[in-house]
């Protein structure tokens, strides 16, 4: 006599305790790379763990200055301990290779210049990078009011003449948008813009006065 409903179901459960030891092989296999990168990060010393860390911290510094924070940020994602990222960094600052009064004002100086952000777009900026308020306060007192209005004019005057040729509600609304992005306050902005407009009237009311047979 034969019991083929029986069999069937020793081989399902063959086949899945066949499938539950290979996840797990495949699971074992998965976890040994993220080990072994663990292990690489925690070396047996301390003085060891200070070295391959400063070796990283360095190596993200040759690319481009960063902020206290974020070399702090970058060594904890690589899994070095609380206590060795804060005795590098502590190191790093004493020796200058991290300076963020210096960096705060370099920021500064290149956002108004190649983005022409406001100051409190500037603000932002150095928050997001992890910049002390101390910092950031004296960057910014670096900006004068002229330098300023100096970068919003310029910002309109580009974004003015991309809109060319459409209606004046629509231009005036898409280049609120951009210097609202800029962190510019909505009356200084709405006033550049309102100058750079008549600006463009008058010259054009000034072409068209002209005898194209003088």
């Amino acid at each position: 006599m034969s019991f083929p409903q029986g069999r069937s179901t020793t081989s399902r459960g063959g086949a899945r305790r066949r499938d539950t030891a290979s996840s797990a092989r495949d699971e074992d296999r998965a976890r040994a790379p993220r080990a072994q990168t663990n292990a690489e990060h925690a070396p047996a010393s301390r003085d060891e763990q200070l070295e391959a860390a400063r070796a990283v911290a360095l190596r993200m510094l040759t690319g481009a200055p960063r902020t206290r924070r974020q070399i702090t940020d970058g060594l904890g994602r690589r899994g070095y301990a609380d206590d060795v990222i804060e005795e590098l960094v502590e190191r790093l600052t004493d020796v200058g290779l991290i300076d963020d009064a210096e960096l705060a004002g370099m920021i500064a100086r290149s956002q108004l210049a190649e983005r022409s952000l406001s100051r409190r777009g500037i603000a932002a900026e150095l928050r997001r990078r992890g910049i002390e308020d101390d910092d950031a306060r004296a960057a910014l007192e670096e900006i004068d009011d002229d330098a300023e209005d100096a970068a919003l004019r310029e910002l309109v005057r580009k974004r003015l003449a991309r809109t060319a040729g459409l209606e004046r509600d629509v231009r005036v609304r898409r280049v609120m948008g951009v210097l609202a992005r800029k962190g510019y306050a909505p009356g200084p902005a709405l006033a550049a813009v309102s100058a750079e407009l008549g600006a463009e009237r008058d010259e054009l009311a000034s072409h068209d006065d002209v005898d194209p047979w003088d």
